[in-house]
């Protein structure tokens, strides 16, 4: 008799096996917050590239300008879709905590795309004379460029820009306990 369930091949034990595990860890705030900053990096992403495409494919505008016009569009609504449906942030930004940091974080990535794009239109124009070419090289160097910074910027976004108040004792060392050589 085979070892675990039938209808899915699972052997775990578990029915529906690691994908039901997946999509269990998907419901729990942690990952409803990961799935959410993901479809919010896929709309930034998408308008990001549609305004890269449009002002270096169709205006003719150097990969740096398109690219700073792109990030600075795409920035705006990033912001206020992660503030308030990736982590159910509501009311007034706060300046020094937020606000601040996550610009900080969409200015390392415009430095980093345009430097990428800038690279890529040299790289581009010296090999093909197809602007289309060009453009397709142009926003996959700044689709790479923002592909880097994507997992850090979760763990900075989640750790220290929209969280609730005070640190879970959970996310501290030693599971937020006293250290018995601390007691009087």
């Amino acid at each position: 008799m085979p070892r675990g369930d039938e209808r899915t091949g699972a052997s775990d034990g578990r029915p529906g096996g690691p994908l039901a595990g997946a999509v269990g860890w998907a419901r729990s705030p942690g990952g409803r917050k990961l799935v959410r900053y993901s479809m919010v990096s896929v709309v930034a992403v998408a308008i990001s590239q549609a305004v890269l495409a449009v002002c270096y494919g169709v205006l003719d505008w150097s990969a740096r300008v398109a690219n700073i016009t792109a990030v600075c569009v795409s920035a705006v609504p990033a912001y206020y879709l992660n503030r308030a449906w990736a982590w159910g942030k509501r009311g007034r930004s706060h300046l020094l905590k937020e606000i601040v940091p996550f610009w900080a974080m969409a200015l390392l990535g415009l430095v980093l795309s345009t430097w990428a794009t800038d690279a890529a239109e040299s790289y581009a124009v010296a090999r093909w004379s197809s602007r289309l070419v060009q453009t397709v090289i142009v926003m996959a160097a700044s689709l790479a460029a923002f592909g880097v910074l994507w997992v850090a910027k979760f763990a900075i976004l989640n750790r220290y820009l929209f969280v609730d108040g005070p640190r879970r004792p959970e996310a501290e060392p030693g599971g937020g306990q006293l250290s018995a050589t601390l007691e009087p």
